[in-house]
């Protein structure tokens, strides 16, 4: 807890930049709210003179003041106006920058990250979090700025009239202040814990919506809805924590106020005694006195609130703090147009540096090959071809493409020249040439029809009634798989990419989409080098080379014929499956 406490004054100082940025916008807004806080001691000294002229039953004199008081109101009135909607947008312009900057951030950090976030937890960070730091923001220059200058110009004004009548005011300020501090930080504990239980339940809502079929087919809508109940009543709890101290905040602060404006009526009245003040002076300061509630009330408020937001703005200062494990260097050069050449020399990695999945393992593909990776499941083949758009990093050794480490190049150089056709194809909300089209701002129609022919998807999008326009559903789910996997081979012959990567891409289809896909494959793979991920071997027969990987080391590299002729490891692989092929 004590390293949590050290963090805090620097964690809002995060928001200066996005804040300063704005400086014209502020300058014009503080102008606003300068004469906004001005009016109020001429308010107060106009307060006092009419009940003095109440008291002489002056009728013209006391309409005189009224309608001096009703121009000055416009003006505040005014002065309020371009402070509240300036203040707004500087507030609202800052939140966005700030969302802007995280989610930019979030998309540098790799995929280790994003295998062990919580995909609700991010959401809310993005999302509610980040709204909560532009309240704080719009608190900070629409409510606490304009209430510390009225409780500064106010004071002074009272100070000028009695400074000992101040001075009694003042005896109680302290501890205004101490009250204030502990109803924060309280309020601070209780905000941090509600907003990371709201962040689970977030999580387990995207999970289980996520994941609604497997709800259904194990009859599982009780148990689900037993945990969102728990982690509901777990929120409301702490909710009504925070609930209950702010509760107690109010009337405990209220009272004190009280006591401190009699004692204001008990001295004053002391003072007008020994001819040290006027009954006029003595009005005009009880109307000062009671201007300072609104600030003090906005003072504890927007402490409470200030308190809350930090939570916010730690969460949202923590997913900054996180640095990327793959990262460009300073110096990275574009990588040109390559041919396909790819190594991998001594390259060792492992998720947990302790536990290689890779151990000093070598391959050379030449340009055009067609490789094929086979192994049991945890060999370590995907995690192969994951390092070579630079997905996560190895500990040891380079990889090259065309004789250039890839380490040296932008990732998004060397990304544009990778196509990868995965076993569960993403869809994007959006229509089928978005998605086909995906990546690219602007894109031609009529070469995402081309890539759609290729990969065997035309025939079924011109079946839709919009076409190429069709709206995709989310992740979708209005395709078969078959569609989903044609629409992500023609997204990756789109891409036209030197180097392709296919992993399981026909495993999850039946036999006549897998006949489509396979075709559409075929066509994608020509001129290209291509390593191909298949536990089914029938589909990696045709492949230039097959490579037998075991614990992260190639132990069998050759064609489908000579692997079969060593009678070792492939060979048994492909005796199991044509067994299994033949029981079925």
């Amino acid at each position: 807890m004590k390293k949590r406490k050290s963090q805090k004054p620097s964690n809002y100082w995060i928001l200066a930049p996005y804040v300063r940025s704005q400086w014209p916008t502020i300058l014009q807004a503080l102008l606003c709210t300068l004469v906004f806080v001005a009016y109020w001691p001429i308010l107060a000294y106009l307060a006092g003179r009419t009940l003095e002229l109440l008291s002489q039953g002056n009728v013209e004199g006391v309409a005189q003041l009224m309608v001096v008081t009703l121009v000055g109101f416009f003006i505040q009135k005014l002065g309020q106006y371009g402070q509240d909607s300036l203040m707004a947008k500087v507030a609202l312009q800052a939140a966005f920058k700030v969302r802007r900057e995280v989610y930019t951030h979030v998309h540098k950090l790799s995929l280790s990250y994003f295998e062990r976030a919580q995909t609700g937890d991010l959401a809310y960070r993005l999302t509610e979090d980040i709204d909560r730091i532009g309240e704080v923001v719009l608190k900070l220059f629409h409510d606490f700025i304009p209430s510390a200058l009225q409780l500064i110009v106010v004071l002074g004004y009272m100070i000028y009239l009695n400074w000992q009548l101040t001075a009694t005011a003042l005896v109680l300020v302290p501890l205004l202040a101490v009250l204030a501090g502990w109803f924060g930080d309280k309020m601070l504990n209780f905000s941090r814990n509600s907003q990371n239980l709201v962040s689970d339940l977030s999580s387990l809502v995207t999970e289980v919506f996520s994941g609604i079929r497997l709800v259904r087919a194990f009859a599982a809508e009780d148990y689900a809805i037993e945990q969102f109940t728990s982690e509901a009543e777990k929120n409301r709890q702490a909710r009504y924590k925070a609930a209950w101290l702010q509760s107690v905040q109010y009337p405990v602060v209220g009272f004190l106020y009280a006591f401190v404006v009699l004692c204001i009526l008990l001295v004053g009245t002391w003072q007008i005694s020994r001819g040290n003040l006027t009954g006029a002076s003595f009005g005009s300061y009880i109307a000062a006195a009671l201007m300072l509630i609104d600030p003090v009330t906005h003072f504890i408020n927007n402490y409470g609130e200030f308190k809350q937001g930090e939570a916010s703005v730690d969460r949202v200062a923590e997913l900054l703090q996180i640095e990327p494990a793959v990262r460009e260097l300073p110096n990275a050069q574009e990588m040109p147009p390559v041919t396909g050449k790819v190594e991998y020399r001594q390259v060792t990695f492992g998720y947990d540096t302790d536990e290689p999945v890779l151990r000093n393992l070598t391959l050379l593909a030449q340009p055009g090959e067609k490789i094929a990776l086979v192994g049991s499941s945890g060999a370590g083949k995907t995690t192969l071809v994951n390092l070579l758009p630079r997905f996560y990093d190895p500990q040891n050794g380079q990889i090259l493409i065309d004789g250039i480490d890839i380490g040296s190049v932008t990732l998004r150089s060397l990304r544009r020249q990778i196509g990868i056709v995965p076993q569960e194809t993403i869809l994007f909300s959006g229509t089928i040439a978005q998605n086909i089209a995906f990546g690219q701002k602007d894109f031609d129609i009529e070469m995402v029809q081309k890539a759609a022919k290729i990969a065997n998807a035309d025939g079924f999008i011109s079946q839709f009634s919009q076409g190429y326009y069709t709206w995709v559903g989310e992740r979708g789910v209005n395709l078969s798989g078959g569609q989903r996997q044609r629409i992500a081979i023609a997204r990756a012959v789109l891409l036209n990419p030197r180097i392709l990567i296919l992993d399981e891409a026909t495993s999850a289809l039946d036999a006549e989409s897998e006949a489509l896909v396979q075709e559409a494959l075929e066509r994608l793979m020509r001129d290209r080098t291509v390593f191909i991920i298949a536990h089914r071997l029938a589909t990696v027969r045709r492949a230039d080379r097959i490579v037998v990987m075991e614990q992260g080391q190639i132990i069998e590299s050759g064609t489908h014929d000579e692997l079969l002729e060593q009678k070792s490891r492939y060979a048994q692989f492909y005796a199991r499956q044509f067994q299994e092929k033949s029981v079925i």
